[in-house]
């Protein structure tokens, strides 16, 4: 761990700062929204446009890093970032503000994908799953940070803007100055969404509700709690506790997903999901250190999600399909990160904002079911599948999983995969 921390350690702190100023803005538009009266509805809009950028980043990113490199690629979209960022003190409209998060959502995008496909190319195969470990850690103390940072100065003026901006203009620095080799260009994979859609369709439906689940957390979960009566440093700690919970399910969660069946595992921790929200919408009223322990608690199981989604996936496909089922993840997160905030920015406008954890409730609980009327026998289980699948933080990082990230990684499980001497045997995972 330690070498690889001293090898990538740039990238690491450049992935640090970057999800601190995401998280940052993303809170901070919630708030202002919340500020302006509005009841979730906008927060939701917001949310959607950051993640439908993201999605089509996805493609424009291969593109970029093709044509100039990953280097160049990654400091021009620091520099449009901090420039929208910083946009948003010149306007109050909401319709400039949508299309200011969607150019924003295309641009992290575009980072991420540099990060990512470096850290990928540059790792052997045995030291791919720590790199990308320590990678995620970094990814959820950047988030938590820039939580926590709403708690030392509760004015959401523009100082607030101005700390993005510079977090996003530092994030280019250890990124300019490592010395590490450059990644080779990635090429864009086609998706069979058809293909995917027939063989995973439980492991779709779980990264699906994954989506709108943290979609809709990180977009109008400030607003919920703003509505409470919290504070601008209260907020902070209700979304850092659920963040900082995540971070330490990810631990248990790889041991246990590498012993139990996947998808009782998505049946158990969905229903318990559904359970944790039931004290936050509202039914009793809750003091602010419970509001803490049932934010966390919520968070524990909300992260749980995707990477056993994504593995049980893994697990169902052949290894030279695992590229363009990548992008295939990637398109179903995005979709559902940026439908879930719609419904429930338009459920919290209807009913009000404690209606938001009623709604994750109410996803996680349908998952439970969709799970437990399909079972999965594992007849055609790949041995050779990735034992750990990379967490999805949030809906900003759903580049965790991308066609160009893993190309590198498929290229060296198909010389010794076995699955052109099996047959393909197309059942439902």
């Amino acid at each position: 761990m330690l070498m690889l921390a001293r090898s990538f350690g740039a990238l690491y702190l450049a992935t640090v700062l970057m999800q601190f100023g995401a998280t940052l803005m993303m809170t901070y538009l919630a708030l202002s929204m919340a500020g302006n009266g509005g009841e979730g509805l906008g927060g939701g809009a917001l949310m959607a446009a950051n993640s439908l950028g993201m999605v089509l980043g996805a493609s424009i990113g291969s593109r970029f890093i093709q044509t100039v490199g990953h280097i160049r690629t990654y400091a021009a979209c620091a520099g449009i970032i901090a420039a929208v960022v910083l946009s948003h003190a010149f306007f109050d409209n909401l319709g400039i503000w949508l299309l200011l998060r969607c150019v924003m959502g295309a641009a992290t995008m575009c980072q991420l994908m540099v990060l990512e496909s470096w850290l990928n190319e540059q790792t052997h195969s045995e030291h791919r799953g720590r790199a990308l470990a320590l990678y995620m850690v970094a990814s959820y103390v950047g988030m938590a940070l820039g939580q926590l940072a709403l708690t030392v100065n509760g004015d959401l003026g523009s100082q607030v803007l101005i700390v993005v901006a510079i977090a996003f203009s530092l994030c280019l620095v250890p990124v300019a100055l490592t010395r590490s080799l450059h990644p080779a260009a990635v090429e864009p994979v086609p998706i069979s969404i058809t293909l995917f859609l027939r063989r995973l369709p439980l492991s779709l439906a779980t990264i699906l509700v994954s989506g709108m689940i943290n979609g809709s957390f990180f977009g109008l979960s400030a607003i919920y709690a703003r509505k409470l009566g919290l504070s601008t440093a209260e907020v902070g700690q209700f979304m850092a506790l659920a963040i900082g919970a995540g971070l330490l399910a990810q631990w248990p969660l790889g041991w246990i997903s590498d012993r139990l069946p996947r998808a009782s595992l998505i049946r158990v921790v969905a229903l318990l999901l559904s359970i944790a929200c039931l004290p936050l919408t509202g039914i009793v009223q809750l003091t602010l250190p419970w509001l803490l322990v049932f934010s966390a608690s919520v968070g524990f199981f909300q992260f749980c999600l995707y990477p056993l989604g994504a593995a049980l996936a893994n697990d169902n496909i052949e290894s030279e399909l695992r590229v363009p089922l990548a992008g295939m993840v990637l398109l179903t997160f995005g979709a559902g990160a940026c439908l879930g905030p719609l419904i429930a920015g338009g459920v919290m406008h209807l009913y009000g904002s404690s209606w938001l954890y009623a709604y994750l409730a109410v996803c996680a609980a349908l998952l439970a079911v969709a799970v437990s009327q399909r079972k999965v026998k594992g007849d055609h289980l790949r041995e050779d599948a990735p034992l750990h699948q990379p967490v999805m933080p949030n809906a900003l990082a759903s580049s965790a999983i991308i066609a160009s990230v893993e190309q590198s990684a498929v290229a060296e499980e198909g010389t010794s995969s076995q699955s052109h001497e099996e047959a393909s045997v197309e059942r439902p995972a």
